[in-house]
C-alpha cells in the first residue's frame, strides 16, 4: 500500500475498531451480570415479600384449603417479566400457584437460586423456607423470557454502537485528508514548477511536523542552484581558458606560415608545443575533475604503496629542471583507500609544486605522522601562497598573484574534489623559509600497514 492516507486509514480504522470492539464486548459482559444480578435481587425480593405475606396471613397458607385455578394470562409486552410462584407444604403438597407456573415443582432447593429444566424450559427459581408455617415459597423466572429481556436490554446499547461505526470511518477519513492536505499542497507546488524553478517553497502556515521536510526541500534546491551555477561558470571558465590557448595556436601557426625567417618559424613552432601542453594539461585536468565528480564507485585492489605511485608519476613528470625525490619514511607505507584517486590528487600537487618551483628546485615528497592521522606532505620550494590567498586557491580557475605561466587554476580544486572521495583532506601550509606545504590528511582507518 503506497498512500499514506490509506495506510493511515486502515490503521486507525482497525485499532479504533479494535478498540469499539473491546469496549462493546466490556459493555455486553458488564451489562448482561448487573442485569442478571437485578433480576435476581427482584426475584429473591418477590419470594421474601410472598414470605411475609403468609405470615402476615393476607395469604391462606392452610394445608386443607382446596388449591384455587390459576387466573387466565394476560398478554405481556416484550418487556415485560412474568414471574411464577408456587407454594409448597413443607409434605410436599401444592397449596397455591400463579397464572402460568407449571404445576410440576419449580425446585427442591429448599432455600435460596437454583436452576432447573421444566418441560424444556430453564429455570431460575428462588426458594423461602417458611418452618413456622410448614410451607415452602418458590419464585420462579422463566430464562426464555429472562434472557429476552437481558438481549433487548444489550441490543439497546450496541445498535447505537454499530451504526456510529460508518460514521466514526468517515470522520477518520476527512481528518486524515484534512491533515495531509499541506503535504498536498506542497505536492501541487512541485508538480506545477518549471524544471529550472529553484525557489524555496514557501513556509508560512506549514504544520511543524511538515517544516523539516520544506526545510530539507529548501536546502536541496538551494545546493542544485548552486550547483547548476557552478556548472554554468566552469563552462564559461573552460570556454575562456581554452579559446585563449587556441587563439594562440592559431596566430603562432599563422606566423610561422607567413615568415620565411627560419629563427621566427622555430619560435612560432615552439611556441606552438608549449601551446598545445598548456591545451592538453587543461583538457586532462577537466577530464580528471569530471571524473573526480561522478562519485562512481570503483573496484578496490586492495592496499597499495604510495610510494610507488609518487615514483610513477615522478617518472612522468620528469623535466631535469626540478628534482623529484620520495622521503625514506614513506617506503614500507601502504593506503587502503582508492588507488585511482590517490594517483589523481598526488599527480596534481606534484605538477603543481613542479611549475612554481625554480630551475634547480627540489620536491620533496615526505611522511609526517601525527596523533589519529598521517600526513603526506608535498613540498617545494616555490613563492608559496598569500595568506589572503589561502582560503580561495581550491576554488576552480582561480589564479592567485604568484600563477605559474601554465597553470589554470584547477589542480587543487581536482585534489580537494579527489582526497574527499577518498575520505580524506587536503592542507596548505607556507613553509617558514621558502615554498609551500600541501598534505594529504590520511585518517589513521584508511591506513592498512607501516614499516618501522
Amino acid at each position: 500500500m503506497r498512500s499514506i492516507g490509506s495506510r493511515l486509514f486502515l490503521i486507525l480504522t482497525l485499532t479504533t475498531g479494535l478498540v469499539w470492539l473491546s469496549a462493546v464486548v466490556w459493555i455486553f459482559l458488564s451489562t448482561r451480570a448487573e442485569v442478571e444480578h437485578v433480576l435476581d435481587a427482584r426475584l429473591m425480593e418477590a419470594g421474601r415479600m410472598v414470605s411475609s405475606l403468609l405470615v402476615s396471613q393476607d395469604i391462606d397458607a392452610s394445608p386443607n384449603k382446596p388449591i384455587a385455578a390459576p387466573l387466565p394470562l394476560k398478554v405481556h409486552s416484550s418487556y415485560d417479566r412474568q414471574l411464577s410462584c408456587q407454594i409448597w407444604s413443607l409434605q410436599g403438597t401444592l397449596i397455591s400457584r400463579s397464572g402460568g407456573a407449571p404445576e410440576q415443582k419449580l425446585s427442591d432447593q429448599m432455600d435460596g437460586f437454583s436452576n432447573t429444566i421444566i418441560d424444556g424450559e430453564r429455570w431460575r427459581v428462588f426458594a423461602v423456607q417458611n418452618p413456622a408455617l410448614g410451607v415452602r415459597v418458590l419464585i420462579g423466572d422463566n430464562m426464555r423470557i429472562r434472557d429476552g429481556l437481558v438481549n433487548d436490554v444489550i441490543r439497546g446499547l450496541l445498535l447505537p454502537a454499530l451504526l456510529i461505526l460508518p460514521a466514526l470511518a468517515a470522520l477518520i477519513w476527512l481528518s486524515i485528508r484534512r491533515g495531509l492536505a499541506p503535504l498536498n499542497a506542497i505536492a501541487r507546488d512541485l508538480s506545477a514548477r518549471h524544471a529550472s524553478d529553484l525557489q524555496p517553497l514557501r513556509s508560512v502556515d506549514t504544520p511543524k511536523e511538515i517544516t523539516p521536510v520544506v526545510q530539507s526541500l529548501n536546502g536541496l534546491f538551494a545546493r542544485v542552484a548552486g550547483l547548476r551555477e557552478r556548472e554554468r561558470n566552469f563552462t564559461a571558465f573552460a570556454a575562456h581558458e581554452l579559446r585563449t590557448p587556441l587563439a594562440g595556436l592559431k596566430t603562432q601557426a599563422q606566423v610561422a606560415l607567413a615568415s620565411d625567417d627560419r629563427a621566427i618559424r622555430d619560435q612560432a613552432l615552439r611556441q606552438i608545443v608549449v601551446g598545445v601542453d598548456r591545451t592538453g594539461r587543461l583538457v586532462r585536468q577537466l577530464l580528471d575533475i569530471a571524473e573526480a565528480e561522478s562519485g562512481g564507485e570503483r573496484e578496490r585492489a586492495g592496499s597499495f604503496s604510495p610510494a610507488d605511485t609518487i615514483r610513477s608519476i615522478m617518472g612522468e613528470l620528469a623535466t631535469g629542471k626540478v628534482s623529484i625525490t620520495v622521503s625514506p619514511a614513506l617506503e614500507g607505507v601502504r593506503l587502503d583507500i582508492d588507488p585511482g584517486v590517490f594517483r589523481l590528487a598526488a599527480r596534481n600537487l606534484i605538477e603543481n609544486a613542479v611549475n612554481h618551483s625554480p630551475p634547480g628546485g627540489a620536491v620533496v615528497c615526505g611522511l609526517v605522522e601525527e596523533e589519529g592521522r598521517m600526513n603526506i606532505a608535498i613540498e617545494d620550494e616555490g613563492p608559496g601562497i598569500p595568506a589572503d590567498e589561502l582560503p580561495r586557491v581550491t576554488e576552480r580557475f582561480f589564479r592567485g598573484r604568484n600563477k605559474a605561466p601554465v597553470g589554470s587554476g584547477l589542480g587543487l580544486a581536482i585534489v580537494e574534489l579527489a582526497l574527499s572521495r577518498a575520505g580524506c583532506r587536503l592542507e596548505l601550509l607556507n613553509r617558514r623559509d621558502r615554498g609551500l606545504a600541501a598534505m594529504m590528511v590520511i585518517p589513521s582507518s584508511s591506513v592498512a600497514g607501516t614499516a618501522r
